[in-house]
């Protein structure tokens, strides 16, 4: 499966790392990938997500493709809007989160949390426990 921002510096960065952290790796995985995808993870993103044990220092965004989109059953959005792929017989599901990027600290903090829940939910109500 793909999360998908439009800088992958943020939010999908974090939604991918909490699935592969909370999912059967023989169930499923996750990457993530952005529409313009920036150089680096936003250092907030970073900073917020050490706190919870995950590095995300050596992480790189990645260009979200129609082809990488293809290869994936589920692709889950959060602000890309348009720019998001639509892909036939891909499932897509929309999460509206705020954009992380240059926010303070405890913003990020919730935003993380509220990515943390989502994927938490996600991993159990499609059984990659």
């Amino acid at each position: 499966m793909i999360f998908a921002c439009v800088h992958d510096a943020g939010r999908s960065q974090m939604a991918a790392a909490f699935f592969n952290r909370f999912a059967n790796p023989q169930r499923a995985r996750a990457m993530s990938a952005g529409t313009e995808p920036g150089e680096t993870v936003h250092p907030e993103v970073v900073a917020a997500m050490r706190e919870v044990g995950i590095d995300l220092s050596d992480a790189r965004p990645q260009q979200l493709t129609d082809e990488l989109a293809r290869k994936t059953a589920l692709l889950v959005t959060m602000g890309c809007g348009e720019a998001c792929p639509l892909i036939p017989g891909l499932e897509r599901l929309d999460w509206p989160l705020s954009d992380p990027k240059g926010r303070p600290l405890a913003e990020v903090r919730r935003i993380r949390d509220e990515v943390r829940d989502k994927v938490a939910a996600l991993v159990g109500a499609r059984g990659w426990k």
